[in-house]
């Protein structure tokens, strides 16, 4: 990737002065996989862009295990940008499906390193448990969401949030394993708008931020 490529899509440097070393060396992480994927994401390297030695790095993770899940932990962090303050419980998940491709149009990298994260995981245990975790947690917090959203009456009833939790996370999961050249925005946005037809999800009347 050209560093104009890296400017247009706004990466922060890897060590500001005002950034703690943890956070730093977690973007490190996180773009190293965007970038290059598993085979790419070295412990040394990420500790030299940060501009650290390896010890220092492994005072703050370890193991490349929790480097790794520190670079989880930010995408996950990036997925929480979509919900809105203030908005009511039942408009969080039009709004989280809103936010999303937001995040397609304006950071592929978060695909590229969802995707990275899915293809490795059927082949390596510990990042399987890893992307478990990650996908238990977001299934649980979507499955609230319907609920709300049931309440309220932006879903329709009949359906089982439970079930509606498992389409969402596998259309998203779809999307992920597509090529990041590949997965346009566009591609995006009519995945998520036959999703949203079939829950019959109405929009808030709020406008998108």
């Amino acid at each position: 990737m050209s560093t104009e490529t890296k400017a247009k899509r706004g990466r922060p440097k890897a060590a500001p002065e005002a950034e703690p070393r943890r956070q730093a060396l977690v973007l490190a992480a996180y773009w190293r996989l965007a970038e290059a994927g598993f085979e790419g994401l070295r412990t040394r390297d990420v500790a030299a862009e940060v501009g650290v030695n390896i010890a220092t790095l492994h005072y703050y993770f370890p193991t490349k295990e929790a480097l790794i899940r520190g670079a989880v932990g930010h995408a996950m962090e990036r997925f929480r940008t979509t919900f809105e303050p203030g908005s009511k419980p039942g408009e969080q998940l039009a709004a989280q499906l809103q936010g999303v491709r937001r995040l397609a149009a304006n950071e592929p990298e978060l695909f590229a390193v969802m995707g990275e994260l899915a293809l490795r995981s059927g082949r390596d245990p510990t990042i399987a448990a890893i992307f478990k975790e990650m996908v238990d947690a977001w299934h649980a917090t979507l499955r609230t969401l319907v609920r709300h959203a049931q309440k309220d009456g932006f879903v329709d009833k009949r359906l089982d949030p439970d079930t509606v939790a498992s389409l969402v996370i596998a259309t998203l999961n779809g999307l992920f394993m597509v090529p990041i050249a590949n997965t346009a925005p566009e591609r995006v946005d009519k995945a998520l708008g036959q999703l949203e037809k079939f829950l019959r999800l109405k929009k808030s009347s709020r406008p998108s931020p």
